[in-house]
């Protein structure tokens, strides 16, 4: 992954803990560390915003309800033959 170099000013005790608590002495990869998470975090609030903002359509819980019929077309396969009892 491409690294950028850049100049930011941090709280200090803030960038201390954060390397003291991820067990890292590398102030660098705290910050990149607390910008996964930030990423990953917000990113799962996005969708759960998006899932309980707009409610499922009744056209969309009528889909969810239908029967799923499942055939693999694989009718002429004997997986006792192959496999056995397992």
């Amino acid at each position: 992954m491409p690294r950028l170099k850049t100049t930011i000013s941090v709280d200090e005790a803030n960038l201390a803990s954060a390397c003291e608590l991820l067990g890292v002495s590398s102030r660098s990869e705290a910050v990149d560390i607390a910008l996964q998470r930030l990423v990953r975090s917000e990113t799962l609030l996005h969708d759960l915003r998006g899932y309980l903002g707009t409610p499922p359509t009744a056209d969309e819980i009528a889909l969810s309800e239908l029967g799923v019929e499942f055939d693999l077309g694989d009718d002429h396969v004997d997986y006792d033959a192959l496999y056995g009892d397992r």
